[in-house]
């Protein structure tokens, strides 16, 4: 008792000290215990940062990354910003991850330094449900401005990391004042019964948590309403103790 009552004492001097006192805007739980116990809280912390990027798989785990923050998007409330960096977007894939086309802005800007500034000016709005800001470079002073100005509102700020060339992923590995930083890997579709094509299913990583640990999960992608879901062949085994991992259901 005395170590766990040590060790929450120290989470909460780090959380302190890095500023992260639970945003007041409260929460928005993935509704998946396995996940949502990772996070503290309980969800995703409104009025917040939180950063994104796909495995290494090119165009396919890009296109995971986009879809989870689109299943993140689409579960706030209210209109949500997106800042495109390459007309790629795919609107109708939105929509089967629960962003139908009349809740999204879409901005297209030319490089980083516009995105960032676009994105700033959004998350200041304060009624937004979601910024999501395709970018590729960001510094720790690029985040914490963007930290900054979502702070104190309920809107979450997803930084939807995209690069150009390999070589810049590693970029992602640099510190930001991200509250969660999540990688999205591409995993063959759930099986049928029949022939056809199953769900898709996603390795998701939660690389980093601030006052929290790293975790990974084998999840069935966003549906209609944004939702995850764990797949029904591993959704009764036990939940593993571990951190890093494939943790709980994977």
């Amino acid at each position: 008792m005395r170590n766990a009552s040590a060790i929450a004492n120290l989470r909460a001097q780090i959380a302190q000290i890095e500023g992260q006192s639970r945003p007041n805007g409260g929460v928005l739980p993935f509704g998946l215990p396995v996940v949502d116990a990772r996070l503290p809280g309980g969800g995703l912390a409104l009025g917040a940062l939180h950063e994104v990027t796909g495995g290494g798989q090119g165009s396919i785990d890009a296109a995971a990354a986009a879809l989870f923050s689109a299943g993140i998007a689409a579960r706030t409330e209210g209109p949500v910003f997106w800042i495109c960096t390459r007309p790629d977007l795919f609107a109708p894939s939105l929509a089967q991850a629960g962003l139908p086309p009349d809740r999204v802005i879409y901005v297209e800007a030319g490089d980083d330094k516009t995105v960032l500034a676009c994105a700033e000016e959004a998350l200041r709005h304060g009624s937004l449900g979601a910024v999501v800001a395709e970018i590729a470079c960001m510094t720790m002073t690029a985040s914490r401005r963007l930290q900054l100005a979502v702070e104190g509102s309920r809107t979450i700020g997803l930084a939807l990391r995209r690069w150009r060339r390999p070589a810049d992923a590693t970029d992602f590995g640099q510190p930001t004042s991200a509250v969660t930083r999540w990688r999205i890997s591409s995993l063959p579709s759930s099986p049928l019964p029949v022939p056809g094509v199953g769900r898709h299913r996603w390795f998701v990583e939660l690389v980093r948590t601030r006052a929290g640990e790293s975790a990974a999960f084998e999840l069935e992608a966003c549906d209609e309403q944004g939702h995850l879901a764990v797949p029904a062949e591993l959704a009764d085994r036990p939940v593993a103790t571990g951190g890093w991992g494939h943790s709980a259901v994977g």
